[in-house]
């Protein structure tokens, strides 16, 4: 059979087909508790085509429970399901937004809820609605229900993994309850965690499944609230829609109703514009009506109305072979995700266990590992120890060597100083012998000084009228010969009755002139002179070589230790020079006893100017006429406490003196 047609038509025919392969689509995006999706509608579906393409989407099978709610004007509206979507009255938006919600609630959730995705729904959104203060909870019950959502998503407590803080930024308490009580986060979270701690070992499901038989028994679970008025003219009265049946409520008060109406005990419900109609089963019983704003409000409480009311029935009737497949196939999910919780948990003790038999071993391998290293350590220790005790016992023989030397030593040492000691003793006496002649030769020079003192005098007496008697007898040899020098002018004149006064005196100069022998005098001062230098030469003498003996007994004494000697050999020559004569002047410390004559008697020259002996060459010379006014003294000082130092300095007179 062969097809003829004009190409015209055909053309047609094929644009025509092409437009039916792609119809026309609009875009809706559908919200749920947890996530948001997008999809392609067709112009035509109804409801049930897009209702349907979710549930395939998230995976749900019961139903029955859920609704595409969206908002209109105000008021929160369900999309029907035997209506086109485009024909009803939705919001005119591109994408078109619907939320995905549970529009019924079962009575006993963990009866119902069969599956999985179901009850995590449930869970959500009932959590939602007490965060949002939808539903009414008390404090305390709130603490639980939020201990039950933090293992449903964190799982066992574990004090090492969640530290404090890590429920900062979860939502899990009405902003009324924390306003109640005024406590920090802090305080909250140790609340929670104190009942999260108690819910090891319980899965996600069934932590979501205990949070919802919790939220069932409270008041506000599952009601939709309308208000209603018993006349047309106020609204003072509230219709709740639940489960069980309807319920009347005050406006303040949605918490006990003041009268109810179950669904077993309800012969029909119906509505006329505003107006609806409640009547009981019992025929006697009182018909109930009530007005509502809008005639919307009425359409959508019979519409929850016919929801309830078939899921009511629908609980008391056999199962469906579907329900049934979902019971058995929940139940025999339910007993497979025990039978793994328990294997999850027996292999989780298992690696507990094996997890601290571990640490166990680690602490038993440390705890080796510690009395090994210290083993080791006692062992190092005992070597050493072992090693010193040897070398010590080493040092200790050698000590002994070395003490028993020292004690040979120590006696030969004891025995020398005995000797010592003995010629210390005979040194002391010698040394304070020496000292006693030391002391008679002081007494000496002082004698001597003194007789020297006194001849001076003598001698300064002598030289005075020596003198006196030069010069009369040249005033008187100038007087006789003045007149054999008339060319002389500077000469004073004389009388004649002068001049026989010297020419009378003339016999009397020549006799005083005999009387004293002038060259005679001055051989006896130069013999005295050298007398007396000769003495000082042997006192120096003397001097030195007690010098050397006192040094020798002091480095002697330095050596034995023994200065207490010293002490008292210069303490008995501090009490003899104490009684020195006036003239002695200083007693110093030096490093020895120095004996220094440096200034001798002056040697006494004649002058043959004036006939007399002069001195010449003497430092520091004092006029004679003051020699004998000047005391003589001594003075003696001590200094040092190892060594006794000392000089003597000796003065007769100021051109005499003598260090010691």
């Amino acid at each position: 059979m062969i097809w003829c047609g004009c190409p015209h038509k055909l053309k047609n025919m094929s644009i025509r087909g092409l437009k039916k392969k792609q119809p026309k689509t609009f875009k809706v995006k559908i919200i749920t508790v947890d996530a948001e999706m997008e999809f392609s509608c067709e112009m035509k579906w109804k409801g049930k085509d897009l209702f349907d393409l979710v549930c395939r989407a998230l995976g749900l099978r019961e139903t029955w429970f859920f609704g595409l709610q969206y908002t209109i004007k105000g008021m929160c509206t369900w999309l029907k399901m035997d209506k086109k979507v485009l024909d009803q009255e939705i919001p005119k938006e591109d994408p078109i937004s619907f939320h995905f919600l549970a529009k019924f609630y079962p009575e006993k959730v963990e009866e119902e809820l069969l599956q999985e995705i179901t009850q995590h729904l449930f869970f959500l959104q009932v959590k939602k609605q007490i965060l949002d203060e939808e539903i009414y909870c008390s404090p305390e019950a709130t603490v639980l229900l939020a201990s039950y959502a933090v293992q449903a998503k964190y799982g066992d407590y574990d004090p090492n993994f969640h530290e404090p803080g890590f429920l900062a930024h979860d939502e899990l308490l009405p902003k009324r309850v924390l306003r109640q009580y005024q406590l920090t986060a802090e305080m909250w979270e140790e609340k929670i965690t104190a009942w999260y701690a108690e819910h090891r070992g319980i899965a996600r499901d069934e932590a979501e499944m205990n949070y919802l038989k919790i939220a069932q028994d409270l008041e506000m679970y599952g009601v939709n609230y309308f208000p209603i008025a018993q006349n047309k003219n106020h609204t003072d009265l509230l219709l709740g829609v639940d489960a069980k049946g309807i319920h009347i409520y005050s406006i303040n008060n949605r918490f006990s109703p003041n009268k109810s109406f179950e669904w077993s005990a309800i012969r029909n419900i119906s509505y006329s514009e505003k107006e609806l109609t409640i009547k009981p089963l019992d025929k006697k019983a009182e018909v109930f009506k009530f007005f509502s704003s809008q005639l919307k409000v009425n359409k959508l409480i019979f519409q929850l109305c016919i929801g309830n009311h078939d899921l009511f029935m629908r609980r008391r009737k056999v199962d469906s072979i579907e329900i049934q497949q979902m019971k058995a196939q929940a139940k025999e999910e339910k007993a497979r995700k025990k039978m793994e919780n328990q294997r999850l948990a027996r292999e989780k003790q298992l690696r507990e266990e094996a997890e601290r038999a571990k640490e166990e071993l680690e602490r038993r391998l440390f705890q080796l590992e510690d009395e090994a290293r210290q083993a080791n350590e006692a062992l190092l220790r005992s070597q050493e120890a072992a090693e010193l005790l040897a070398e010590k016992a080493q040092i200790a023989e050698e000590e002994a060597k070395l003490l028993a030397q020292n004690a040979a030593e120590a006696e030969q040492e004891r025995q020398r100083l005995e000797i010592t000691a003995l010629k210390t003793k005979e040194e002391k006496r010698l040394m304070e012998q020496k000292m006693r002649e030391a002391e008679l030769i002081a007494v000496k020079l002082v004698k001597e000084s003194d007789r020297r003192a006194k001849e001076a005098e003598h001698l300064k007496q002598d030289l005075h009228e020596a003198r006196e008697a030069e010069r009369k007898a040249k005033q008187k040899l100038f007087d006789i010969t003045r007149p054999n020098y008339p060319h002389v002018a500077k000469y004073p004149q004389y009388s004649p009755a002068d001049t026989r006064e010297a020419n009378f005196d003339k016999g009397s100069i020549k006799l005083d002139l005999k009387d004293i022998d002038l060259k005679r005098l001055s051989f006896e001062i130069e013999k005295e002179r050298l007398d007396y230098l000769e003495k000082s030469r042997k006192f120096e003498d003397r001097l030195k070589e007690l010098k050397s003996e006192i040094h020798a007994l002091k480095l002697e004494e330095k050596q034995s230790g023994l200065y207490s000697h010293w002490n008292e050999v210069l303490g008995s020559l501090d009490r003899s020079l104490g009684n020195a004569p006036s003239w002695m002047k200083t007693f110093e410390a030096g490093d020895s006893l120095d004996i220094n004559l440096q200034r001798p008697f002056p040697a006494y020259l004649l002058n043959t100017a004036s006939s007399w002996p002069c001195t010449n060459k003497i430092q520091h010379t004092v006029p004679m006429e003051k020699s004998s006014s000047q005391a003589n003294s001594l003075v003696a000082n001590s200094v040092g406490t190892e060594t006794r130092k000392q000089i003597i300095k000796v003065q007769q007179h100021d051109s005499d003196v003598i260090y010691i």
